[in-house]
């Protein structure tokens, strides 16, 4: 029996990889679905199901690719209703798997269909549970981050979550594995732990909800209150991997298109087009197109596309690193953002030899932040609330990236100093305030992790 944890740090994901006796399985398949593929090859096995634990919200799942190229089999728990051919498994079905089985249970509570998978060996031993966004290391699934049911409250979800985590896998062995869908990160929980594995046992030591010490009306209430909103592209997500949607392969074609200065230009007269520059934050710092958004491929590229560009239809053309083209149109899809109509050819040069004008963002180290923040100004902390607790710069305003619109007023005749806590979203921060008319923002490099040393 061999087990890997397939983990996509961009969207604090898991999927998983289960072989046994020439036999594979997998579980919540990330959209680009080779890479499984590949692995079934290596080890010389089939992949004869795919198990769903839910329909997932903040990323579109490859089950429905890796089934048409493999025809494996797409396993759903009870209540789930997708348009498309599937397994809709009965509670505690086994499913066998070369030597061992894999049991689906239901543990409603995240969704309405959730399910874990119980990975059981060849000596009939409970081996480890894949818990999806029902159990988290050190947290819960949020319930109903989709929205997408009628006549069932936040309150009814988070008893059936409570009752699904005690009556159904707190009596497992203690010694098996949890597997969960997400770590840290991860919009779908609230405050998950750094690893991504652990036991059982541990989980009923540090997870509030297993540990025996809160009741089901102190648990629902605990994890309802403060409950995030969710991300506006979650439902989006939500309906593609129910209904369906279109291959990896084919979006990359459709999108991997080369576009003249020209046509980027009128396209964004029309202002129907968002120019999203992927490239690193201090080159857009340095220069970037007027009006364009920063949302640079090496942070948590992904999620803050669908948390500031908001709808997955939205035609978006990337300034983007010539070698790293495909992966941020891979990663777009990711979230379900297929409308990507091309990338503009030769980056910044060749806008600037059609003669077009570019800006830039001053960007200054914290020493020199500090210096300058008596003056008149007015500074913007991006970070999340939850980050304030490790410090802030007294005068500071918090305004979440999160909650930046570019319809916010912000005073035009004082200095605006952005931070975060890296010095990522500070540079996102400051690409959506300069669309919203302020045209000199000023970002800080190193963010509050370089403040917080000379404070």
């Amino acid at each position: 029996m061999f087990v890997e944890q397939i983990y996509t740090g961009c969207l604090s994901q898991a999927s998983y990889f289960i072989e046994s006796g020439g036999e594979s399985a997998i579980i919540d398949p990330i959209r680009e679905v080779d890479i499984y593929i590949e692995k079934a090859k290596k080890r010389n096995s089939k992949i004869k199901y795919i198990f769903q634990t839910h329909f997932h919200a903040d990323f579109v799942s490859g089950h429905l690719t890796l089934s048409e190229k493999t025809d494996a089999p797409i396993v759903y728990g009870p209540k789930a209703d997708p348009k498309y051919d599937c397994i809709i498994s009965e509670d505690c079905k086994t499913f066998k798997l070369g030597d061992v089985e894999i049991q689906l249970i239901h543990t409603p509570g995240h969704t309405l269909e959730s399910s874990s998978y119980l990975l059981i060996d060849s000596n009939n031993k409970q081996h480890s549970i894949f818990t999806g966004d029902t159990l988290f290391l050190g947290d819960v699934g949020i319930p109903d981050v989709a929205q997408r049911y009628q006549g069932i409250s936040k309150e009814k979800l988070a008893e059936m979550l409570f009752e699904s985590i005690n009556n159904r896998i707190k009596p497992l062995d203690d010694s098996i594995i949890v597997y969960p869908g997400h770590g840290a990160g991860s919009a779908c929980g609230k405050n998950m732990m750094n690893e991504t594995v652990d036991t059982l046992a541990n989980q009923k030591k540090v997870n509030y909800s297993l540990n025996g010490k809160i009741s089901k009306a102190e648990f629902v209430k605990e994890l309802v209150t403060d409950l995030p909103v969710p991300p506006a592209y979650f439902p989006s997500n939500v309906k593609l991997n129910r209904e369906g949607y279109l291959g990896i392969d084919e979006v990359i074609s459709k999108s991997l298109k080369k576009l003249n200065p020209d046509f980027v230009n009128n396209k964004m007269k029309s202002k129907d087009v968002v120019i999203l520059d992927t490239r690193k934050s201090s080159k857009y710092c340095t220069e970037h197109i007027p009006g364009s958004i920063f949302i640079g491929l090496d942070g948590r590229f992904a999620p803050w596309v669908g948390e500031i560009i908001k709808d997955i239809n939205q035609e978006i053309i990337l300034i983007v690193e010539k070698d790293r083209v495909e992966e941020a149109i891979t990663r777009l899809s990711r979230v379900g953002f297929d409308n990507c109509i091309g990338y503009l050819d030769g980056d910044l040069k060749s806008w600037k030899s059609a003669g077009y004008s570019t800006e830039s963002v001053r960007s200054i180290s914290p020493e020199q932040f500090i210096k300058e923040s008596h003056q008149n100004s007015q500074i913007i902390d991006v970070r999340e609330k939850p980050e304030l607790s490790k410090g802030k710069f007294q005068s500071s305003i918090n305004i979440p990236l999160s909650k930046i619109d570019v319809k916010m007023k912000f005073d035009k005749n004082v200095n605006s100093y952005i931070y975060c806590a890296g010095g990522y979203r500070s540079v996102i921060a400051c690409s959506l305030i300069k669309k919203n008319g302020l045209k000199k923002p000023v970002n800080v490099k190193t963010g509050f992790s370089g403040i917080k040393n000379l404070i």
